[in-house]
């Protein structure tokens, strides 16, 4: 049960001091969005880089952008050690996939709530990981879509039969109410924005998201 706490709501004038907060972490989320896929802008390569330099923490990087076969690579290039980009934005999944993962990177593959899963089923195997969004993307601080979990089931059943490690990450909305209902559907990587930088004490609430998951890991 992995817990990839967002930087989105961080305070950016102090970035190394907020990844501070999270060093009991086990990734740390970073959004990248270009205003075209999503309608917002966040940040890009260079902070990506910055980010790398400043802590310890290995970087997860998910990019809501157009054209991932073109920029993806830079990312891990930059550093991230998990770099997930969009089905519905993704010209040829397979062959970025791959070339991620020959740079050095986890490859992910994240899918829109109106996505399916079905077509990728026959392709687990050329991902690392797959990022199950449990809210529209684009925008932080919005509430956990609960219709999604028929799809975090059918992905974890799916993973399960082929016997890959591929791991099922959420994103959305996920905070001490939701994430329980996300880790009996299945998932096991956590993305949590809000719910730990508007936290009292970011370290105490990733331990207690970490946790309550935790209890659900006989479901699996």
């Amino acid at each position: 049960m992995r817990i990839s706490p967002s930087i989105l709501n961080c305070d950016f004038s102090d970035l190394r001091g907020e990844l501070a907060k999270i060093s009991n972490a086990d990734w740390a989320h970073v959004d990248i969005m270009d205003n075209h896929f999503v309608p917002n802008l966040t940040m890009g390569v260079p902070i990506v880089e910055s980010i790398v330099g400043v802590t310890p923490i290995p970087v997860d990087t998910h990019l809501m952008i157009e054209d991932p076969d073109r920029w993806a690579p830079a990312f891990a290039e930059a550093g991230a050690k998990s770099v997930t980009f969009h089905a519905e934005a993704a010209a040829a999944p397979l062959r970025l996939a791959r070339e991620l993962r020959a740079m050095g990177a986890r490859a992910g593959l994240g899918l829109k709530p109106a996505t399916p899963i079905e077509p990728y089923l026959d392709i687990l195997d050329e991902f690392d990981m797959i990022l199950i969004m449990t809210v529209e993307p684009g925008f932080g601080g919005q509430s956990f879509i609960e219709s999604m979990m028929p799809k975090v089931a059918r992905t974890r059943e799916a993973v399960n039969k082929s016997g890959l490690d591929v791991w099922i990450q959420v994103d959305g909305g996920i905070s001490r109410k939701t994430i329980e209902i996300a880790a009996e559907a299945g998932a096991d990587t956590f993305v949590a924005g809000s719910a730990v930088y508007k936290s009292e004490d970011a370290y105490a609430e990733v331990e207690a998201l970490r946790e309550l998951a935790m209890r659900h890991t006989h479901s699996h």
